[in-house]
């Protein structure tokens, strides 16, 4: 049995949906993010691959039924990602090749100027299993399967061993027909319906839709604001500040917003980012990930269940439910004036 072999048969058995491999000569022409060496000095392939989240736990999470069962998955599959990506590098060691694991998230290029809004990563998972052929990417950027949409955590290792590359799929293989759904999930409108932006990696092309100010991304991802244009729904996030019409203040409004966070009751659950070490962090959205199941019906059934969940109060005690968005102003009516100022 081949080395390539090997690897995706120790993947598959241990929960993998698919398994890919690139090379420095497929990554070639890439970011600084698909260069291998950055991770492992000597290294000429990559193991992409990709586990699946639980479906069930995200539409609790998309109708705001309960947050914590994502939050507890995702994270919980990130770990299994990075623990499966070291696993298989100890076994190529025993195979006689080095090779050294990746985190699956929160690894970043912390030596480059402003790497806390940039987050550039060590290595970029999306642009390997792109190339790889383990998934392709949707009009929002995620990397997605078909049958399967974005629902899932990529994982790689990275090796000095010759592997035999694997090709991207082909177009009539890919998850993404372009419905587009995944534009109405974000709250803060990051990516365009129309316009699409490109890269090419290895002589292959690879697109998705042309994206805004990455601070608009931490602004909702962050959980800082994720209150909809409409108004009638939100993230997971309690916050209604509103996003200004001229992005040239959005930095401030950002650094505002996040005091006001800071200064917030705890929520149960969470994480540390190590991005912003002093605060606990929550999985509030990601719903342009979580929303796309590879089908356009159930999609369609994910952002419906979405526009339909309500906003999101926080109590004093730290937790915090959703209503109806013709309920909320008398919701908050509940609450003192000093707790309320702390969400606009």
């Amino acid at each position: 049995m081949s080395l390539d072999s090997i690897i995706e048969e120790f993947l598959l058995e241990r929960g993998a949906l698919k398994v890919g491999f690139a090379t420095t000569e497929t990554l070639a022409g890439g970011p600084p993010s698909t260069d291998l060496s950055y991770r492992l000095d000597g290294a000429r392939s990559a193991v992409s691959f990709a586990l699946p989240l639980n479906r069930e736990y995200i539409r609790k999470f998309l109708s705001k039924e309960t947050r914590q069962l994502h939050e507890n998955d995702n994270l919980g599959t990130n770990f299994r990602a990075r623990d499966l990506s070291w696993e298989l590098a100890s076994m190529l060691k025993k195979e006689g090749v080095n090779a050294k694991g990746c985190a699956a998230n929160q690894k970043y290029r912390t030596e480059l100027e402003d790497w806390q809004i940039h987050l550039h990563p060590d290595i970029s998972h999306r642009y390997i299993a792109a190339r790889s052929g383990v998934g392709s990417f949707g009009w929002s950027g995620n990397i997605g399967l078909k049958g399967v949409g974005c629902t899932i955590i990529l994982g790689t290792t990275v090796t000095a061993a010759e592997l035999e590359p694997t090709e991207p799929e082909p177009e009539e293989e890919q998850f993404c027909d372009k419905c587009k759904l995944c534009v109405s999930a974000c709250a803060v409108q990051m990516f365009d319906k129309d316009k699409d932006t490109g890269i090419t990696i290895g002589g292959v092309e690879l697109h998705n839709a042309w994206r805004r100010n990455i601070l608009l991304c931490h602004f909702c991802c962050g959980g800082f604001g994720g209150i909809s244009k409409s108004g009638k729904w939100s993230t997971w996030t309690p916050s209604r500040i509103r996003l200004p019409e001229d992005e040239d203040k959005l930095p401030q409004e950002f650094a505002r917003a996040f005091d006001l966070f800071s200064k917030r009751p705890s929520t149960p659950g969470g994480y540390k980012h190590v991005s912003v070490p002093d605060a606990k962090m929550y999985m509030t959205c990601g719903n342009c990930q979580i929303v796309c199941w590879g089908n356009k019906k159930e999609t369609a059934e994910n952002v419906k269940m979405l526009h339909a969940s309500g906003c999101v109060v926080q109590k004093p005690d730290g937790e915090v439910y959703a209503v109806p968005h013709e309920d909320l102003e008398k919701e908050l009516e509940k609450y003192p004036e000093a707790h309320r100022k702390l969400y606009v």
